[in-house]
């Protein structure tokens, strides 16, 4: 069992609400636009999975990948930027999704939190919208869950304003 908090754009600033909203997590999925120094913050406090979004930096892209794939206890996940939504995936990423058959798919970019089940795809869709100081959401939202071999429970959102 393991225990996932999941966020994205975070452009530069992690939200103090990640310290108490992921303090049991035993790993921290970041889904791009991290902005400098979120990464190191993020590695000193869990694990951490991530990928660059189209407003990272070079030095960001040396350190992580666009696109990752890893295995979580009993689950394939596969985690990108810029992803879109069930039925609305870029075709070069809906061929990569094909291809590669993940249980879970994370993505960022839209600032608008989407946790969705893909019928066609068979998969689980998750954006967890923002968690930062820039863009036009009006609130910043964090997500959490448990995964168990091939299931996943226990979902939570945290929605706080936007000026932390």
């Amino acid at each position: 069992m393991k225990r996932i908090g999941v966020l994205s754009d975070t452009h530069g600033v992690v939200p103090r609400q990640v310290f108490t909203f992921f303090k049991d997590v035993d790993e921290i999925w970041h889904a791009g636009d991290m902005g400098r120094g979120v990464l190191e913050e993020l590695r000193q406090f869990k694990p951490v999975q991530a990928v660059y979004g189209n407003m990272d930096d070079y030095e960001l892209r040396y350190e992580v990948m666009a696109t990752a794939i890893f295995k979580c206890e009993g689950m394939k996940v596969l985690m990108t930027h810029i992803g879109g939504w069930p039925g609305h995936y870029p075709a070069p990423l809906l061929a990569v999704l094909k291809s590669e058959k993940p249980d879970i798919f994370v993505c960022g970019h839209s600032h608008i939190l989407k946790v969705m089940w893909d019928k066609e795809l068979n998969l689980l869709h998750i954006n967890p919208g923002a968690a930062g100081r820039s863009g036009f959401q009006k609130v910043d939202t964090l997500v959490r869950f448990l995964i168990d071999g091939k299931e996943v429970r226990e979902m939570e959102i945290l929605d706080f304003p936007k000026y932390f």
